[in-house]
């Protein structure tokens, strides 16, 4: 992850970690069945991720342009109770989710991918961009994940998180008991 000190001291403050879905959940495909069903990949070590995040403390937000089934059935069993979809002007969610929560921008990350995304990533404090994210996302990204989305991105931004607020260590240690 392309990040550095400025960047891990931010970190060390986030108490809402807010995650867009398509190219960054997933890895952007769109993929149907021969029913025409949707269908989406999501990888497990994000989830795990996201659970670590949940039993530190952080909560965990989803804010999303489109509407998916597949999106809620796995937010749900991953027990993220701010899901926000087909939302085209992600800002309005961001006020409306840090309201709800008594959560700061200043205390919130993002991780997005496309242009969609950049209303929300320039009002948070800690905005990245996945690796495979365009160009102009990147730019206003204050880190950038190695991995793509759908592919790990996600678990490496919880990661980088716990450790910063040193919480991570404990955390596999209570795997290890």
């Amino acid at each position: 992850m392309h990040s550095n000190e400025k960047v891990s001291e931010i970190a060390k403050k986030i108490k809402l970690l807010i995650l867009d879905v398509d190219g960054v959940l997933t890895d952007g495909g769109i993929y149907f069945d021969d029913n025409g069903i949707e269908q989406k990949k999501f990888d497990s070590q994000d989830g795990l991720g996201i659970k670590l995040l949940q039993l530190s403390g952080i909560e965990v937000a989803v804010i999303t342009a489109r509407s998916t089934k597949s999106a809620a059935h796995r937010l749900e069993g991953l027990g993220v109770k701010h899901y926000y979809h087909g939302v085209l002007d992600k800002s309005i969610a961001l006020a409306e989710l840090t309201k709800k929560l008594s959560i700061s921008p200043s205390e919130s990350a993002y991780v997005g991918d496309d242009v969609i995304d950049l209303p929300v990533m320039t009002r948070v404090a800690l905005p990245v961009a996945v690796a495979n994210a365009q160009e102009c996302v990147k730019d206003h990204a204050l880190m950038v994940t190695q991995k793509s989305g759908g592919n790990g991105a996600v678990r490496e931004v919880c990661n980088f998180i716990l450790k910063s607020q040193d919480k991570y260590d404990d955390l596999i240690q209570s795997f290890l008991k």
